[in-house]
């Protein structure tokens, strides 16, 4: 049976994806900032609130549009898991303004720390909002940080699939999110160095754009002035395509068939062991 067109719908989940990467990005910028402006915390405070910021992003929208929060999930999922392709653009779109809206507000409320720790509004703070070659100090070129940002978003979504999959494993519902938000803080903990782990198009140009229209000249450009800012964008993608589709061939093609998930419910135990009768 074909899926009719649920404006309604379709309006609800979009709101939701706003909504949820809006705290995703709240949780993550606002903790570099606090980091970079002013001297309070560390890298591992900064995976740490990331992974937060995730958990608590997806209990916000995972209910009502699956909290994908991040365009490489979204596309990864249309292409391996039959999530429809005409909201894909919508998505990513929204993705996009909840991660740029609150990335205003961060730089609001962290006006005057910004200010007084950079007040050129350099490369010394820009990495509060997007992400840089080497975090603009160790020595990671523009292709080295694109292969990291390839393979670090394949690892995103090749165990995201896996904790999320009905037909495998499950963690139960209210504990996805958690499951999910430590995947993160791994990641940031482990594939931190070499390009700031963004793994997310919309969590990287969004806030870009934002310091940009707020007073950051060189926000498009990286350390050297190359214009880096498609590499978190074009990067992430390439890597949830691979990611998912390794996870596909490796482990989902040999899983069980999967009860139907009803659309952007997180999946259950239960639903995992009726499946497998």
């Amino acid at each position: 049976m074909a899926l009719r067109w649920n404006p309604r719908g379709l309006l609800g989940e979009l709101a939701a994806e706003f909504a949820g990467t809006m705290v995703l990005i709240l949780f993550g910028v606002g903790v570099v900032a606090q980091v970079a402006g002013g001297g309070i915390g560390d890298h591992d405070s900064i995976a740490w609130s990331w992974g937060l910021g995730v958990m608590l992003g997806i209990y916000v929208a995972g209910r009502i549009s699956g909290a994908h929060l991040n365009p490489a999930v979204t596309i990864a999922l249309a292409a391996f898991k039959g999530f429809e392709w005409r909201k894909v653009a919508p998505y990513s779109i929204a993705q996009f303004l909840g991660a740029f809206v609150a990335a205003l507000l961060v730089r609001w409320n962290y006006t005057e720390v910004l200010h007084a720790a950079d007040p050129g509004l350099t490369i010394r703070t820009q990495g509060v909002f997007s992400t840089l070659p080497g975090n603009g100090t160790l020595p990671v070129g523009e292709w080295g940080a694109f292969r990291d940002q390839v393979i670090g978003t394949a690892i995103l979504l090749f165990l995201l699939l896996a904790i999320a999959d009905a037909a495998s494993t499950p963690a139960a519902a209210n504990l996805a999110p958690f499951v999910i938000g430590l995947l993160v803080v791994g990641i940031g903990m482990a594939w931190g160095t070499d390009a700031g782990y963004a793994t997310n198009p919309a969590r990287d140009f969004g806030p870009r754009l934002a310091s940009f229209l707020t007073g950051y000249e060189g926000a498009f450009r990286d350390q050297t002035g190359y214009l880096y800012f498609w590499i978190p964008i074009v990067g992430p993608i390439v890597g949830g395509l691979a990611g998912a589709g390794l996870y596909q061939l490796l482990i989902g093609r040999f899983l069980p068939a999967a009860t139907p998930q009803v659309p952007g419910e997180l999946p259950t135990p239960d639903r995992a062991e009726a499946t497998r009768g």
